[in-house]
């Protein structure tokens, strides 16, 4: 299955619980796109926020969710 980073801009001074809230407005309705987000990754200091999965289905459920992604790419090389 393909997996894709999108990446949020404006998130500037947003703290780890405001993430965690926008994350979980995310999780309550990604079930209607087919989606799962595994993480969400934040840089407060430049407003950047990262999570995962399919390019148009995660676009609305950012949207949906009132916090459309800037950026979407296809991450087609994993490793751990």
């Amino acid at each position: 299955m393909p997996k894709f980073i999108d990446v949020h801009d404006g998130f500037v001074g947003v703290t780890k619980a405001q993430l965690i809230q926008a994350h979980h407005a995310d999780l309550a309705i990604e079930g209607e796109e087919g989606v799962h987000f595994e993480r969400a990754w934040l840089d407060p200091g430049t407003g950047k926020v990262a999570t995962g999965p399919s390019k148009d289905a995660v676009q609305r459920v950012h949207e949906k969710a009132g916090h459309p992604a800037a950026e979407i790419y296809e991450v087609p090389v994993e490793i751990s």
